[in-house]
């Protein structure tokens, strides 16, 4: 859920301009608020939950805003010859430097594991070629930044 809503924060900062903290409070007011019982207390089976997904959210959007140009950099790198990711269409663009960012910041975080929820994050958004597009480009991605967790040929290609 903390990636999904990541994605769509960083797309609103995008497209709105929003702020990171405008993007902070929203989705921590309408997002989370399902998980608050009556009593405006956060019910006990997803008192857990709503802790690590907001600490992951807040996690990936202050990494993806801060670390962007290098980010970018990375997918660069990956992409096909010939192609830039100035090409790519924008939820494409914020999919890829956020699955980038867990794989170059957040070692606890399995690779494969990584790779694999932005890719179905992709198919959220996409029905066509794109999610492939986004395993091939986290999977080499992953391959320079964590090699001993990558292995086989899987999205190569």
């Amino acid at each position: 859920m903390a990636r999904l809503i990541s994605v769509q924060s960083l797309y609103e900062m995008e497209i709105a301009g929003a702020s990171f903290d405008d993007v902070m409070l929203s989705h921590l007011e309408n997002r989370w608020a399902g998980q608050m019982d009556d009593e405006g207390k956060v019910r006990t089976g997803a008192r857990r939950l709503a802790r690590t997904d907001r600490k992951k959210f807040a996690d990936i959007v202050r990494g993806v805003t801060r670390d962007q140009e290098r980010l970018d950099g990375l997918v660069s790198g990956a992409l096909p010859d010939g192609e830039t990711i100035d090409r790519l269409d924008l939820i494409l663009r914020i999919v890829l430097r956020a699955g980038a960012y867990e794989l170059y910041s957040c070692p606890k975080v399995p690779a494969q594991v990584a790779i694999s929820e932005y890719v179905d994050i992709a198919k959220a958004f996409y029905h066509e070629a794109e999610p492939s597009l986004v395993n091939g480009i986290l999977d080499r991605i992953g391959r320079v930044l964590r090699p001993a967790e990558i292995t086989g040929n899987s999205g190569d290609g």
